[in-house]
């Protein structure tokens, strides 16, 4: 499968919402979740009004902190009913599609459900809105599947995803890609904070067990992925939405350039900032997306957006973050 789709179809929509002093009404699904909660705060903080839809399935109150915000609004719902969905994106300009099961071993757990939601319901949003709404729809560039950890793919590397997880977000890209006003984002793999934490992210779970175990059993050490900081990938949405008309009907890789690296160097990257971790690089293990590559981020470059935040800075970040979890509510110390 080709990694680009032809020439970019841009249908312009009221030149209001390319003028930052004029807000654009921007329905984010999944907003409340781990990128969502942070994606909100730019997007208000920008200027826009924002409505964010999620069913909370996590139980989360991740958006408690914006609900003072006037420009701020919040549905309870599905991003699969389409009876909802139809009302809601009458009344947007501009759509982020951000509610999925999110990686592979989490769709393996219910593979029904991460069908419905990641692929049927970017359909019918697709569908439901009108050609004149920009939609800027996340995915990932585990899409490449497995490579050889030397070569840069670039957005026009053929997509082999091998998991569960890699085909819907790569099926779902195709359809939106194959209509105008699209932009596409395959993101590198996710690091930081945020009001709805995740652990299982690479980096995230690494200084986790540094921090609260002080031990990790790495497995395929020489693999590599990408980087990037979670705050970089909600300004990078604003790029987008600010820059449409030169964007549209392309994928672009997200990551940070500085941080192609192998699950060794990560580790040992973390090592710096905690001396007591104590990894152990074992021969059994397997990571079910078999992702082994690095990325080009060239093509965002030239479109005048670049991931600034280091990974240096996301660890220390995190590591000031998990000081707040405290000892939890299973352990005694």
């Amino acid at each position: 499968m080709s990694g680009d789709f032809g020439p970019p179809r841009w249908i312009p929509f009221p030149r209001h919402l390319l003028e930052q002093e004029m807000p654009c009404k921007v329905l984010v699904t999944g907003g409340a979740g781990y990128l969502g909660s942070v994606l909100c705060e730019h997007l208000l903080a920008a200027g826009h009004r924002v409505t964010a839809l999620d069913n909370l399935f996590y139980g989360q109150h991740s958006l408690f902190h914006l609900c003072a915000r006037r420009r701020f609004d919040f549905v309870c719902g599905d991003a699969r009913d389409e009876r909802l969905m139809r009302a809601q994106v009458a009344e947007h300009d501009v759509l982020i599609p951000l509610a999925a099961i999110v990686g592979a071993p989490a769709c393996d757990r219910d593979p029904l459900l991460a069908r419905s939601l990641n692929l049927d319901a970017i359909r019918t949003l697709n569908r439901l809105r009108s050609p004149r709404q920009l939609i800027i729809y996340p995915t990932t560039n585990s899409g490449y599947g497995t490579q050889t950890g030397e070569e840069h793919c670039t957005e026009e590397t053929p997509l082999e995803p091998i998991s569960l997880y890699g085909r819907t977000k790569v099926d779902a890209e195709k359809d939106v890609l194959q209509s105008p006003n699209s932009i596409t984002l395959r993101l590198a793999t996710v690091f930081g904070t945020s009001p709805r934490m995740r652990i299982d992210l690479l980096v995230n779970h690494f200084v986790y067990a540094a921090i609260t175990d002080g031990t990790l059993v790495l497995f395929e050490k020489d693999f590599k992925r990408n980087y990037v900081h979670i705050r970089d990938v909600a300004d990078c949405f604003l790029h987008c939405i600010q820059n449409a008309d030169r964007m549209v009907g392309r994928p672009y890789n997200v990551g940070l350039d500085a941080a192609n690296l192998s699950k060794e160097d990560l580790a040992l990257k973390i090592k710096e900032y905690v001396p007591r971790f104590y990894i152990h690089f074992a021969p059994v293990g397997s990571d079910p997306d078999k992702r082994n590559y690095i990325v080009s981020n060239q093509r965002l470059r030239e479109a005048g957006f670049e991931a600034r935040r280091s990974l240096d800075e996301g660890i220390q970040e995190l590591i000031k973050g998990y000081r707040l979890l405290g000892r939890g509510a299973f352990r005694n110390a």
